[in-house]
Parts: C-alpha cells; sequence; structure tokens
C-alpha cells in the first residue's frame, strides 16, 4: 500500500443529533452529542488508514485541550502527525453540528481562530517519502507556493486537490495538480446544474472528478468522461464526511492504478457505507 499526506485542518467537532432540524428561535433538546476529531484531510485519513495507507497529516496543532481529542483519535488510525506545525496561542479550530436524524442532513457553524498551514513550513517536509499527497483547497495564496514547489522539486510526486467551496483565485491552482475533486456546491456556484457539463467545460490539465449526491459520481480522463451511480445505504444516517470518503476512495483507488471507472465506482461505493453509519469507525467491516 502507498504512504499518503494530507495538508489540512483537523477540527473539534461538536455534533448535537436532533430528531428534526429547529426552526428559527425554537428551543429544542438533543438526542445525542459526540466530541470527535473532524476535518477534511484528517477525515480522509481516517478511512486511508483503514484501507491500509500509512497516513500522514500536515497541518497546524494548537498547544491546548481541546486537541488532545485531535490527537488521540489520530493515533488511534496510525495517523502520523509529526509534520504538523505547533503553535502556542489560539484555538482549535471548531465545528458545532447538527445532525437531523429524519433526513441525515448535518447543518454546521464553523469557528476558528488557528491559522493556516505555512509554506514556509511545509517546504521543511521530506516528501521524498511519500507516494502521493493530498491538498484541501484552501489558504489559496500559500497553496499556490506548496503546489509549484511540489512541482518543481518534486515533479513524478502525483498530487491531488479538493476544491470543495468557492474561494477567491482557486481556479488560479487548477493547472497545478493531477487530480481534481470537485464537489457539488461549487460547481453549483459556477452556474451549472449537472457535473457532466461542468466537467466538460474545463480543459482537462488532470484527471477530474465530481460528486453529486443521490446521482452518483462523473469523472473526466483522457478527455472522456465516465459515470457511477450512488450505491445508498437501506438507511441513510449520517452524510457528515461522505464527501471526504468518496475522496479517499477516489486516491486509494489510483494510487493502485486502477482504471477510471473503477476507481470512480469504488469511491462512491465507498461513499454511500460511510452514509449508512455513524462516524468512520469500521468503516469497512462486513454489514
Amino acid at each position: 500500500m502507498a504512504t499518503i499526506l494530507a495538508v489540512g485542518i483537523a477540527t473539534l467537532d461538536i455534533i448535537n443529533t436532533v430528531a428534526c432540524y429547529p426552526a428559527e428561535d425554537d428551543e429544542v433538546r438533543a438526542l445525542s452529542q459526540q466530541q470527535v476529531r473532524g476535518g477534511n484531510a484528517t477525515n480522509t485519513l481516517t478511512v486511508l488508514s483503514q484501507l491500509g495507507h500509512q497516513s500522514h497529516w500536515a497541518g497546524v496543532l494548537i498547544d491546548e485541550s481541546d486537541a488532545d481529542i485531535i490527537k488521540q483519535a489520530l493515533h488511534r488510525y496510525q495517523i502520523d502527525f509529526s509534520h504538523c506545525q505547533y503553535l502556542t496561542e489560539g484555538k482549535v479550530p471548531t465545528s458545532y453540528i447538527t445532525l437531523n436524524e429524519a433526513t441525515a442532513s448535518r447543518t454546521i457553524v464553523h469557528h476558528r481562530d488557528c491559522p493556516e498551514l505555512s509554506f514556509d513550513h511545509f517546504k521543511t517536509l521530506k516528501l521524498e517519502q511519500f507516494d502521493w499527497v493530498h491538498f484541501e483547497g484552501r489558504n489559496i495564496s500559500e497553496l499556490k507556493k506548496m503546489l509549484v514547489w511540489l512541482k518543481q522539486q518534486y515533479p513524478a510526486l502525483p498530487c491531488s486537490l479538493e476544491v470543495e467551496k468557492p474561494r477567491n483565485d482557486i481556479e488560479a491552482l487548477f493547472e497545478l495538480p493531477d487530480v481534481l475533486m470537485f464537489s457539488k456546491p461549487y460547481v453549483q456556484s459556477r452556474g451549472y446544474d449537472d457535473a457532466a457539463t461542468f466537467l466538460g467545460s474545463l480543459a482537462e490539465t488532470a484527471i477530474m472528478s465530481c460528486s453529486w449526491g443521490e446521482s452518483g459520481a462523473w469523472l473526466k480522463h483522457n478527455n472522456a468522461i465516465v459515470h457511477s451511480p450512488a450505491f445508498p445505504p437501506e438507511r441513510v444516517i449520517d452524510t457528515l464526511g461522505a464527501g471526504d470518503t468518496f475522496n479517499a476512495g477516489l486516491i486509494s483507488a489510483l494510487v493502485q492504478k486502477q482504471t477510471a471507472q473503477q476507481a470512480l465506482t469504488y469511491a462512491c461505493q465507498l461513499a454511500g457505507k460511510k452514509c449508512g453509519q455513524t462516524g468512520f469507525d469500521n468503516l469497512l467491516a462486513s454489514s
């Protein structure tokens, strides 16, 4: 299996499960509450670790008590975080999540007092030990420096970029990664109503995927667009992190040289499995 580095954030997720989403100014009782590690990059690594890959995270850790929850979760899945940038001031990014039991929707309010990983720190990492590098599409100015430097110093090292949200100048990054992973909200923000039309509008500089919920996902490679249906569970329980799981499945399949169709189908199957359970524990266990 591969040795994979993901660059992004880790969060403390405080998840309140409610019977149905409250109306404004309502006061409701939560059915349950969890405090768990979250964040796109570390979610993806949690899945990759279960798939047998050696997983490493590079991000920012604040020296404060809530960081212990994150560290414990990373240890549990053998995710190496020795590449992180450590700071003594600030606060671990925190997401307050309302999970609607009736529909499995999740509403997130995010707070952060934590800087992004700097390019100066990233360029100190010994990247020759990795088979793949995955980036969250955030902190665009520093991220562009990282991607340019990676391609200059390690041209044979494949990398992927998650494009989850519209951010200023994120399109300037699209020519740099080997794999681009687009989300439905990003594509809709560009004025498109379907993934295939959006992917067809782009000049092919990389393998490009776009997940579209219950409609499945599309992937463009060698100027051909392939589709995989979704694989929904019998009951949708928790969609939180389904996109991160899809990305992990795609990376795992591509690093193992599977075909575009095989990789896309596997990613959709894995994301469907995630939607049928709470959290990421035992994701590969038989149903």
